[in-house]
């Protein structure tokens, strides 16, 4: 356990986004409404009905049609924002040097631009049954451990591919390593590079919007797809007031649950939501009544916002017509794996100023989504307790807690 039962600290934040990669520019966007949305710039979408998404506007990283470079994309953006959350923790490197400290990296499609830069270098060619067989058995760990290789650090790598909930998976699960005593300190991050074959996929599922992501508006057409990389570091409570660390919140619950109901689709009644909710409150050892907010998964698909609007509902009853629930995927686009990690900064940040960010480009309320989704207008509020969801394909659900209480006392 952390320090006299005390929830883990998160001590250190590290950001590559399409809307900044600073707290500071993130949360400068999430306020002002400026999003990341523009045409793609990294392949040739005429094929397709849909020609936008939100790409991280850096020249300096690999691009997933370049010639072979040190890094693929995914893995050069989890290394970058590893490194920031290391260095805003104000953690020196030789602390890292030991087992007791652990990598816990989440992804949804991994190291994918690699295959695309193969396919890229014979475009006349038909793909065939060697290059299925390649996409299948690509690394997955590639990101965890070359961010456990940069850091130095020999404790415990894990790699966690849960979809667009892995994220949070990944932060929940630092947060337990911790909070069990099997690591004193562990880096935690999410991780998803634009891809052409996300892409394809979301455009054939008609999934995405052919302009804006719209969260919980009536008529939403559908997501935009994202890329960018969040990291947090997790830390024993004693050993980070006993250094003085900075304090960004705590970890103090974090629930899971699997709807098992279909490869993509979440189970319409949204209890396999709800469930991971009551987990992460009854972890924590709080009442649905203490939340102040919830960063919702929010993607701006018909289903998905709908299905968390019931699962709200089932778990704060009457407290729903008190709690804003917003989600930030207007303006970063859904970073898939590496979501739920922005998100979580997202939370963290609005716990740090007291203001609930917005959801942007709302334009009229759906009787489907009965929530406060505070529409295009950040709003001031003491937040003391933030719920943060994602959801993914599979039935995967994570929601974590996180609160401004130095003395959090969570429960495994």
């Amino acid at each position: 356990m952390s320090a006299a039962g005390q929830s883990p600290w998160i001590t250190g934040l590290g950001l590559q986004t399409p809307i900044g990669s600073t707290p500071d520019e993130l949360w400068d966007s999430l306020l002002a409404g400026r999003s990341g949305a523009c045409e793609v710039r990294s392949f040739d979408t005429t094929p397709f009905a849909n020609h936008r998404g939100c790409e991280i506007d850096d020249d300096s990283l690999p691009d997933s049609s370049a010639a072979e470079s040190s890094r693929g994309r995914c893995t050069e953006l989890a290394v970058r924002a590893a490194n920031l959350a290391v260095d805003d923790a104000g953690i020196d490197r030789s602390a890292l040097v030991g087992d007791d400290v652990a990598i816990v990296v989440g992804t949804t499609m991994g190291e994918v631009t690699r295959f695309e830069q193969d396919r890229a270098r014979h475009p006349d060619r038909e793909a065939d049954a060697a290059d299925v067989a390649s996409l299948v058995d690509r690394p997955l760990d590639v990101m965890a451990r070359t961010v456990a290789a940069e850091l130095g650090v020999s404790g415990a790598v894990v790699s966690i591919p849960a979809a667009c909930a892995a994220g949070t998976y990944a932060v929940g699960f630092a947060a337990n390593l911790v909070r069990t005593g099997q690591a004193r300190l562990a880096v935690a991050v999410g991780c998803e590079a634009f891809s052409r074959l996300a892409f394809v996929g979301f455009s054939r599922m008609r999934a995405m919007s052919s302009d804006e992501c719209r969260p919980f508006s009536l008529g939403r057409p559908g997501l935009l797809l994202g890329e960018g990389a969040g990291a947090v570091v997790v830390e024993n409570a004693r050993d980070a007031q006993r250094r003085d660390a900075p304090f960004w919140g705590s970890v103090s619950g974090f629930g899971l649950s699997c709807d098992a109901f279909h490869i993509t689709a979440p189970h319409q009644d949204g209890q396999g939501a709800a469930a991971a909710t009551r987990d992460a409150l009854r972890r924590a050892g709080i009442a649905p009544e203490d939340v102040d907010y919830v960063n919702a998964h929010g993607t701006g698909t018909p289903l998905n916002d709908k299905v968390e609007s019931l699962a709200m509902r089932a778990v704060f009853g009457a407290h729903l017509e008190r709690l804003p629930i917003s989600s930030i995927k207007a303006l970063t686009g859904h970073m898939m794996g590496a979501s739920g990690a922005v998100e979580t900064i997202a939370s963290l940040l609005a716990i740090r100023h007291g203001v609930v960010p917005p959801t942007w480009n709302w334009l009229e309320r759906d009787p489907d989504c009965d929530i406060d989704c505070v529409p295009n207008a950040p709003r001031e509020r003491k937040l003391r307790h933030v719920v943060s969801n994602s959801y993914a394909f599979g039935g995967n659900n994570a929601s974590i807690v996180l609160s401004a209480d130095r003395g959090s006392r969570g429960v495994r």
